[in-house]
């Protein structure tokens, strides 16, 4: 990976892949941008079409799998930035995009609307978050 916020990124990556072997047994695991296409196409997709937002920063990294019935996608950016989509396949599930700055990371301008609350990981350092639900099918 080719970023400046590359050791933070990393920080991020394993906190959600510990996140995810802990919980779901799942190993999460990212591609290169030069595979990930669909991944990265559908998350900017429910960007655009939920709330107008074009991500400025460019994608490194991408990973989407699926755990019981929840679909999942994750991108992370150059500039430290992690998008998740947590879509659940049932008609009535969750559905939410959720944002991490990765620590130290200033606020994207395309997000600046959005309030986030910071946690502390052991892995990733100070983590900032937020999130807004899906309202359409996708």
């Amino acid at each position: 990976m080719s970023s400046p916020a590359a050791t933070v990124l990393a920080g991020l990556r394993v906190n959600e892949a510990r996140y995810f072997k802990n919980k779901y047994g799942h190993v999460f695991t990212v591609e290169p941008v030069s595979n990930a296409g669909p991944t990265i196409d559908w998350v900017s997709r429910i960007l655009t079409e939920e709330r107008g937002i074009v991500i400025s920063a460019r994608p490194l990294e991408a990973t989407a799998f699926q755990v019981e019935n929840i679909r999942m996608a994750y991108v992370f950016y150059e500039n430290g930035l992690s998008i998740n989509v947590m879509y659940t396949v049932d008609d009535l599930g969750k559905r939410a995009v959720g944002f991490k700055l990765s620590d130290g990371m200033e606020i994207p301008a395309e997000l600046a609307s959005f309030k986030f609350a910071r946690q502390k990981s052991k892995l990733a350092g100070t983590i900032r978050g937020s999130y807004f639900i899906i309202k359409n099918e996708c």
